[in-house]
């Protein structure tokens, strides 16, 4: 029984110690803007390969081989 109270004691610890480091960041404020950030378009003209080609919106081809690909990564062919 002692041992389990330690360990709950520990694990209770512990915790706390991650939820009271996180603190400082969570209410710091955030820099101040001049202005509104302009961001420009990514260039992607390149972006012209199966693992890219999305006509669906999703890279069909690129996500066929990917899962495909799944059972020889897991070991189990």
């Amino acid at each position: 029984m002692n041992r389990i109270a330690c360990r709950a004691l520990t694990a209770s610890l512990l915790a706390g110690a991650a939820l009271l480091s996180t603190g400082p960041a969570a209410l710091a404020e955030a820099p101040q803007q001049d202005g509104v950030a302009v961001v420009d378009e990514p260039d992607t003209r390149d972006l012209n390969n199966k693992w890219t080609f999305a006509p669906l919106g999703v890279p069909v081809l690129g996500l066929i081989d990917s899962i495909s690909g799944v059972p020889g990564r897991l070991g189990l062919t």
